[in-house]
This record gives structure tokens, C-alpha cells and sequence, in this order.
């Protein structure tokens, strides 16, 4: 899609929604409907989406269940400056927010980082995150280090857990069947997933909770033969690797008149298995017979979570938390030489090559003075990351594996209610690190509510990413390799600004709400691997380019009774600059998304129909495609096509919502491969073209959902 038309449907999209934001608000009871939802995510106490300090997003229960969603991965497709991205050799699946990877903002489950392979809430495996025990999702933009410290530059995702029930007893239990494209079987092909979760009121102030889910991705053939394919031709194993996974939960929720209690554990044990595509034919000369073998592997991963929220406010009117963390989790490789015709296996070998041990400690309170002018909270912070990945850093693990990193925070800021639609809130945080130099970082925001139901937002920040352990530890020095990383990194310096301006409308049964954002990031300092030395050629990390982002986006929903439709476009502009490249172009590229979505229910029926689509637009990066005659990179412009993605589903409930059936389709454009051209450095005709895997096809789901409430 050309820019031109990118920018033609910007405007067509941003005309509509002024024509919207123009309209007279006529008042009707259903804006107290609208305004009730109640989110946390930056907020200094849960507050309405309409009083909230920043522009949040939320993903509802509702939205979950309608696209039968097990985990994080499969819901967050649709939504605008969000991009999922699949890995089909490692299994896992991260996301670009704001055209920045999954190291630039924090995950959260109940204001808490997660643990991942080698970090605490970035980078994080999305089809690891579990939605059965999901009470919604909380999307917020823009730097957020103040509130979340180090690698929340373009925002973080908040999950919400469920904490409580309308009864003294509530089980669910579920199963799920789902086809992998074409491909399904009970057991041997497709998608398998079952749950049970059973919830108890013990007494009127503690609650119980305990769940089990299992769900196995048997792989994705397409056109491969699997494990047991013994023909050296390349077609052994699988296009996407097998997976099984299996999430345990429990819970404990105790609430007093001025305090609330909950700890959260939970389990993960994932296993997904490697075949190597290479067969070697291991022929036995004397006997004249073949025993054909390959090198295979499994990766094994164990997460365990221990969660204390600790949530009150004392007689004088101030409201205090605290949150504990501790979190472990291990990555083992186990492998192997395969003999495919008998199953046998020699040279069994297994270790643990990621480890990551956290804890994790944040506590607040504000409301401490009486006041309808102001407000302000204090907080502090703390975290001891430990551990070590031994495939980012090669063979000085095999000398020192384990690494240590402590980090402390105290910050502060303050709401200044200058009027009854004006709130201004400006904070800061220091940071000491025990390996990188100590940080001041700054935000200051502000919301104005102003008249015929207009809301307006802005937020400035200063976030920073620290340096990952590939980029720290790498280490790979051979005959014809120098590739290290560098202990002394700095830590990235990121800024970002944000502004969304949004209309409430409300025309009898008939709500709109239409929203304008627009968002810039400016990352300084940024790493990338660079030549250091000619020659011999050697490379290392260094603190060396820099990106910049800005986008505009158009959001607009519209709800009449049973039924909603939304619409949204966003339009980016990113330039990476490398300041190390003599050949470097620092251009502007530009890319556009376009998202809408359809619900309608039948109430006479018990029924939701619902339907959502994503176009992602082609694109373009500048890579190095050779040398010039003085040994410096050549780039060229390669291009990402363009594609679109489109999910539908049917939810019928029956018996009072005792038993809810789901079946639908993903992917139904059938998406597999999305090809790559790079237009390389030797003329302007000479193309290169390949493909990125990107899904698994058209595939169809059933879902059926029992829910016992006594």
C-alpha cells in the first residue's frame, strides 16, 4: 500500500471522527452506563476509565471468552500499535508496541512484573500467560517509568485477576478442540485444551481458588512429514514445533472493612520438542544396512510465581499497598541422538542454559492529607534479579554462569485537581542500580475535561531499557568469529510524549465514543552490534544508534442496544539511525494499520455473534546487504508485505449460562507466509526475495464451557 493511500485513509478516518466530535451531546441515562468501568493501571486508586490520569485500554472478560482465547497471544492480534509476533523454531510469541520490541515496556499480573527467561515483566512469551483466571486486561500508553521503572518506554499491559464470586461456590470446567489449518486429530495433530477451575466462598471474607489448565499444540506439519521421516530431503519435523503446556493456579483472597489480602501462586511446565530436519543415513558398510539418525531436542521450561497484594486505607482517609514477589523460572535442554526406525536414543545429555530467580517488593500510599485541591503518593521499589542464559552468551558460561543485578526506587508525585475537569499529576523516581549508573526519571500528565463531552490527555516521560544478558554477556570468539557483549552498556534513555483528545456522544439508545491520538518516542543510546575492528573483524555491543518514532491514530466505537462496531487506523513513521554507519540512511518509513471489530447479541437467543479484523500494513527497514570499497556496510530498503488478519466466533449459552458453547475460526485469510524482498546493494534491479512464517492458517475452534454456581 503506498503512502499516499495511507495517509488519503488517515484523513477519511480523521473527518469522520471530527464529524462525530462535532455533534451536540444530548444527555441520556446510558452515559452513567459507559462510565462505570474502573481500572488501576496507573491510577493512585481504582478510578473510572472517565477520571483516569491516563489513557488506558481494557480488554474485558467478555472479549476473552467471545474469541475463546487461552492465552495472551491469541487476543491481542486486534489491537492498533500492537503487533504479535510468532517464533515457529523457539515456540514463543512476543509483541511490538509502538514499533518497539517486547524489551521496551512491562507485563504485569496485579501490578507485578512477570519473570521471564532472563529479565522481569519484558520480554515475555505471551502464549506462557494463561487467561483462564482473568478478570480483564489493562493497556496503558506512553512511558511509564515513574509508576514501573526501567522498560516501560512505550507503556505497560496489566492483567487482572479474578478475586471474587456472587456465590459461595463456582466451578468451571472447559474443553476446547481446534484445528491447525487442515490439520486435526484427537491426539496427534491440532490443538487440545481442558481447564477446571473451583472457586469458594469460605466465609464472607475469604475466598478460595484453585485451577488446572493443559494445552497441547500438536504442531504444524505443512507439508512436513514429522519425527518419524527418516529421507534425508529436508522434510523431517515440523514447520512449527510441537508444545505442551500446563498452567496450575491458586489463590487466596482475604477482605476485611479496611483491608484486602491476596496471594496468587501459580505453575507452569511447558515441554516443546525439536526435530532436527538434517537425517544422517548412518550406513553400516559391512552389513549393508541403514539405521538413519538425527539430533534432536527438548526444551523444558518451569515457572513459579508467589504473589502478596496487601491492599488497605487507614481511619485518617489514606490508602496504602503493598505488593511481594518471588518468582523462578528455568529453562532445561535436554539432547539427544535419535534413531528414527527403532526410537532409541544415545548421547543423552541435559542442562538448565536459562535461569532467572527474582524478588520483587513495591509498596504506596497517598491520600495523606485531606484536600479536594491535591493529593500526592510516596512508593518505593525493589528488585533482585539473579541468574544466567546460557545460549545469549555462548562459552564464557562455561567459566562464570551465574549473574546478580539489584535495583531500588523511591518516587513520588502529586494530583492537583485545579479545577472539577482540570487534574495535573507531575512525578519523579530515582533509581540505583547496582551495576549501571543510578537514575532520575520524570513524567508529568494531565487530564481536561472539557465541555460536550470532550476528554483531553497528555503525557511526557522519561523511561530507560537496560541492557539484556546477550547484549551484557555474548561471548562467541573462534578461528573466524569475534562476537562479544559489553559489560560497560549504558542503559538506553528513552522519552515519549503522548496526546488523545476523545468525544463522548450520546444520541438517545445510541453511544459513540471517537478518540485522536497522537504519540512520539525518542530512544537515545539504543544497542546494536557493531564493528569495532577491521581487521580481524570483530564485533561488539555498543551504545551507538538511536529511534525515533511518531504515529496518529483513530479510534471510534459506536453502540446501539445489542449490537457495537469499531473502527481505528493508525499511521507510524519510525527512522532507526545508525550513527556507527558511514552508508546509514536515517529516512522515515512509514507503515498504517487499520483495525475494525462487530458484535451483536441476540438476547432472545442467548447468542453473540462477533467479528474482528486487522490489516497491518507493508513494512520497510533498512538492512546491510554488502560492502562498499572501503569495508562499510551497504543498505538497502527490504519490505515486510502487508496482511490481514480475521477472526469470527459464535457464542451461544444455554440453561441460564450453565453451559456455553464457542466455535469460530482464526486466521480465517488463511495467513501463512508473508514474503520478504530486499532490494540488494549490487544495482537497482537485483531483488532478493523470502518469506517470514507468520501463522498456521485458517483454523477452526469449538469450545464448550461448563459453569456450576451454588
Amino acid at each position: 500500500m503506498s503512502l499516499n493511500k495511507n495517509y488519503n485513509y488517515t484523513f477519511l478516518l480523521f473527518f469522520l471522527s471530527l464529524s462525530c466530535f462535532s455533534q451536540s451531546i444530548a444527555k441520556d441515562s446510558t452515559q452513567a452506563e459507559s462510565l462505570r468501568e474502573v481500572i488501576i493501571t496507573g491510577q493512585y486508586n481504582p478510578q473510572s476509565i472517565k477520571k483516569s490520569i491516563h489513557n488506558v485500554t481494557v480488554i474485558k472478560r467478555e472479549q476473552i471468552e467471545s474469541q475463546a482465547a487461552n492465552n495472551l497471544a491469541d487476543l491481542l492480534n486486534f489491537n492498533l500499535n500492537l503487533t504479535v509476533i510468532p517464533n515457529s523454531l523457539t515456540g514463543k510469541s512476543t509483541v511490538s508496541f509502538f514499533g518497539l520490541d517486547s524489551q521496551y515496556f512491562n507485563i504485569l499480573v496485579d501490578n507485578i512484573p512477570l519473570v521471564s527467561d532472563n529479565g522481569l515483566g519484558n520480554n515475555i512469551d505471551l502464549t506462557q500467560i494463561n487467561l483462564d483466571d482473568i478478570e480483564r486486561i489493562e493497556i496503558a500508553e506512553g512511558a511509564m517509568g515513574v509508576e514501573y521503572g526501567a522498560n516501560a518506554v512505550s507503556g505497560v499491559i496489566n492483567i487482572i485477576t479474578k478475586k471474587s464470586i456472587d456465590t459461595d461456590w463456582a466451578i468451571t470446567a472447559s474443553v476446547q478442540e481446534e484445528t491447525i489449518s487442515d490439520e486435526y486429530e484427537w491426539f496427534n495433530e491440532g490443538r487440545h485444551i481442558q481447564s477446571l477451575s473451583v472457586a469458594h466462598n469460605i466465609n464472607n471474607k475469604l475466598l478460595a481458588r484453585v485451577g488446572v489448565n493443559r494445552n497441547q499444540f500438536a504442531g504444524f506439519f505443512n507439508g512436513k512429514q514429522g519425527r518419524d521421516y527418516y529421507k534425508n530431503d529436508g522434510l523431517r519435523g515440523y514447520d512449527w514445533q510441537p508444545k505442551a503446556q500446563i498452567n496450575t493456579n491458586g489463590l487466596l483472597n482475604y477482605k476485611l472493612d479496611h483491608l484486602t489480602v491476596t496471594y496468587k501462586f501459580e505453575y507452569l511446565n511447558e515441554v516443546l520438542n525439536f526435530y532436527d530436519a538434517s537425517v544422517r543415513q548412518n550406513i553400516d558398510v559391512v552389513s549393508q544396512t541403514s539405521n538413519p539418525l538425527a539430533s534432536d531436542r527438548i526444551f523444558t521450561t518451569n515457572r513459579f510465581i508467589n504473589n502478596l497484594n496487601v491492599n488497605g486505607h487507614l481511619e485518617s482517609g489514606a490508602n496504602y499497598s503493598a505488593a511481594f514477589s518471588y518468582q523462578t523460572q528455568k529453562r532445561d535442554l535436554n539432547k539427544f541422538t535419535y534413531f528414527i526406525l527403532s526410537g532409541d536414543k544415545t548421547n543423552e545429555t541435559d542442562d538448565t542454559y536459562q535461569s532467572s530467580e527474582v524478588f520483587f517488593t513495591k509498596g504506596r500510599i497517598n491520600n495523606l492529607v485531606k484536600s479536594d485541591f491535591y493529593n500526592f503518593e510516596l512508593g518505593y521499589e525493589a528488585r533482585y534479579i539473579k541468574g544466567y542464559d546460557t545460549q545469549a552468551s555462548g562459552d564464557i558460561t562455561k567459566l562464570e554462569k551465574e549473574r546478580s543485578q539489584s535495583n531500588y526506587a523511591a518516587f513520588a508525585s502529586t494530583e492537583l485537581n485545579v479545577t472539577n475537569t482540570l487534574s495535573l499529576r507531575p512525578g519523579v523516581r530515582y533509581e540505583y542500580n547496582s551495576k549501571f549508573k543510578s537514575k532520575v526519571l520524570a513524567s508529568f500528565s494531565a487530564r481536561y475535561l472539557l465541555n460536550n463531552g470532550f476528554e483531553l490527555r497528555g503525557n511526557v516521560g522519561t523511561s530507560y531499557r537496560t541492557p539484556n544478558f546477550e547484549e551484557l554477556y555474548y561471548y562467541f570468539v573462534d578461528s573466524n568469529h569475534d562476537v562479544q557483549g559489553n559489560e560497560n552498556l549504558n542503559p538506553e534513555k528513552g522519552f515519549s510524549a503522548f496526546l488523545n483528545l476523545k468525544k463522548r456522544s450520546w444520541f438517545n439508545d445510541i453511544s459513540l465514543v471517537n478518540a485522536l491520538k497522537l504519540s512520539y518516542i525518542d530512544v537515545e543510546d539504543k544497542i546494536d552490534l557493531a564493528i569495532i575492528n577491521a581487521s580481524p573483524l570483530q564485533y561488539q555491543y555498543i551504545n551507538i544508534d538511536a529511534y525515533k518514532l511518531w504515529s496518529i491514530s483513530l479510534e471510534n466505537t459506536i453502540k446501539k442496544g445489542h449490537w457495537a462496531f469499531n473502527l481505528g487506523a493508525t499511521l507510524q513513521g519510525a527512522s532507526r539511525i545508525a550513527n556507527n554507519e558511514v552508508n546509514a540512511v536515517n529516512d522515515f518509513l512509514y507503515s498504517f494499520q487499520v483495525n475494525t471489530s462487530g458484535t451483536y447479541a441476540i438476547e432472545n437467543w442467548d447468542t453473540a455473534l462477533t467479528i474482528l479484523l486487522k490489516y497491518n500494513g507493508e513494512q520497510k527497514d533498512y538492512v546491510a546487504t554488502g560492502m562498499d570499497t572501503y569495508g562499510n556496510s551497504l543498505f538497502s530498503k527490504s519490505s515486510t508485505e502487508g496482511y490481514s488478519w480475521l477472526d469470527a466466533s459464535i457464542k451461544k449459552s444455554f440453561l441460564n449460562n450453565t453451559i456455553q458453547a464457542t466455535i469460530g475460526g482464526r486466521n480465517l485469510l488463511d495467513v501463512t507466509n508473508v514474503n520478504i524482498s530486499t532490494q540488494a546493494s549490487g544495482g537497482a534491479h537485483s531483488v532478493s526475495n523470502n518469506s517470514l512464517l507468520l501463522g498456521y492458517g485458517r483454523s477452526y475452534y469449538l469450545k464448550l464451557l461448563y459453569n456450576l454456581n451454588f
